[in-house]
């Protein structure tokens, strides 16, 4: 149950009394490629902070690399004597962890309103296209769903093996989509259900995809655009945690496989009005169809966050549902966009492009900043599938080109910031460089 506390020391005077035997708080914030940094509090000076009390990280935290590495880029990092800057406690987030072998805490941490936001902190990004949205009356509701892979713990030769389940510890190296695989690892999957929901995520239906070991977890639908991208990372977070607990290892990772799926992070957006109407279902639907013309024609230009590293690229243009081009159509999940079946009340588009381990909030942000292009520009989209087969735009298929045609976009530097742009770009630019200057064996950090 999700008590609501008049402010944040309330929260956190209740965290004490519900909890005595917890001692530290680990309060975590989002890097650009999607892991978590942080600090580990006493509980006690987590009360003082919530009263009032300052609370700074360092400012290039958010920089780090997709393998740990620092780059230089602009005026960060090695140019600016890596300053602190001040973070603030997000409300409702502070609960225990189950799979921790001490009792411990955990609390979202954010720079995005302070009295000095860090222009490129992921959930600022999100936070400043919400605001726009809102000052036009526009409120997304959002819903994740995040496929993964179970490996067994034990590595060989440094690479990930097919996991063994807990009834028959036969290896899982079947690709199939039965349900007999639910009971074959329902002990750790309903586990990671109760976990995230223990952490305030609305995580419901689990699914067994087509890989081996490969699963999908769906959350609920949510009105706050921040918080769905919250549930996105803490899901993630308490998912690797509970899978070492259960002797797994949980990969959110791209492209683990080179010979089955990949996995992805499929995204349904709704948008509404002051009023509570639909904005997609007006005039005949005509708006759904500029939302998505305007996703296509930015899509091209995220690829960078869509596709947030190197192996992130090598999941596109399977036959298994992973598109090659940017494409849309009704019901039909060989698309990039894909327009579920529903009533007009709930009408959205299900945007199915980014890999799994692709940043949530900056997933959500390019999303919206292309939906919103395509209200303003109110351009009809390219044919769907269902009509045409061969429909589609072309997209970058590497890192390099990708961030050339996100640096060269007018559209998304306005519409997610060209500091953030710039900065991205670069992280990203200089991470592939360090990649591909690695045996290919080292790709298999991307996830650990």
């Amino acid at each position: 149950m999700n008590v609501q506390h008049p402010d944040l020391l309330a929260e956190v005077r209740d965290f004490r009394a519900r909890y005595p035997e917890i001692r530290y708080v680990d309060l975590i914030c989002l890097d650009i490629p999607g892991h978590f940094y942080g600090k580990r509090y006493p509980v006690e000076m987590l009360e003082k902070v919530a009263a009032g009390g300052p609370l700074k990280l360092p400012q290039n935290c958010v920089l780090l690399g997709t393998q740990g590495g620092l780059y230089p880029i602009g005026d960060y990092c090695f140019a600016d004597g890596d300053p602190d800057a001040p973070r603030r406690l997000v409300p409702g987030t502070l609960k225990p962890v189950c799979w921790e072998r001490q009792p411990l805490g955990q609390m979202l941490i954010t720079s995005d309103g302070t009295e000095a936001p860090i222009e490129f902190e992921p959930r600022e990004v999100l936070a400043r296209v919400l605001q726009r949205l809102a000052r036009r009356g526009i409120r997304p509701v959002v819903a994740f769903e995040l496929e993964f892979y179970l490996f067994d713990r034990t590595l060989k030769n440094g690479l990930p093996q097919y996991p063994r389940d807990a009834l028959c510890d036969d290896e899982d190296d079947q690709p199939n989509m039965h349900i007999e695989r639910l009971s074959r690892f329902s002990t750790v999957l309903h586990e990671m259900v109760e976990a995230a929901n223990q952490q305030g995520v609305a995580a419901n239906v689990i699914t067994a995809e087509l890989g081996p070991g490969q699963f999908e977890i769906n959350f609920g639908h949510c009105d706050d655009g921040l918080k769905a991208a919250d549930w996105a990372a803490l899901f993630c977070r308490s998912t690797r945690g509970v899978a070492l607990k259960h002797g797994h290892r949980a990969s959110f990772m791209s492209k683990p496989y080179l010979d089955a799926p990949g996995s992805g992070m499929h995204v349904h957006v709704s948008l509404y009005d002051d009023a509570g109407n639909n904005l997609l279902d007006a005039d005949g639907q005509r708006p759904l169809r500029h939302a998505v013309a305007g996703c296509l024609e930015l899509l091209p230009h995220c690829m960078p966050i869509f596709a947030a590293n190197h192996n992130a690229f090598r999941r596109y243009g399977a036959m298994v549902n992973a598109a090659s081009r940017a494409s849309w159509g009704f019901e039909d999940r060989d698309a990039c966009i894909r327009i579920p079946e529903s009533d007009g009340r709930n009408l959205r588009i299900e945007h199915r492009l980014a890999g799994a381990d692709a940043n949530p909030y900056l997933v959500l942000a390019a999303i919206l900043t292309g939906m919103e292009h395509g209200l303003d520009a109110a351009k009809e989209p390219i044919p769907p599938l269902n009509e045409d087969r061969s429909s589609g735009i072309d997209f970058p298929t590497d890192m390099p080109a990708a961030v050339a045609a996100m640096r060269q976009s007018a559209a998304v530097n306005e519409g997610l910031g060209s500091e953030f742009v710039m900065v991205y770009c670069e992280n990203k630019r200089q991470e592939y460089l360090d990649f591909i200057n690695e045996v290919s064996a080292r790709e298999y950090r991307w996830y650990m």
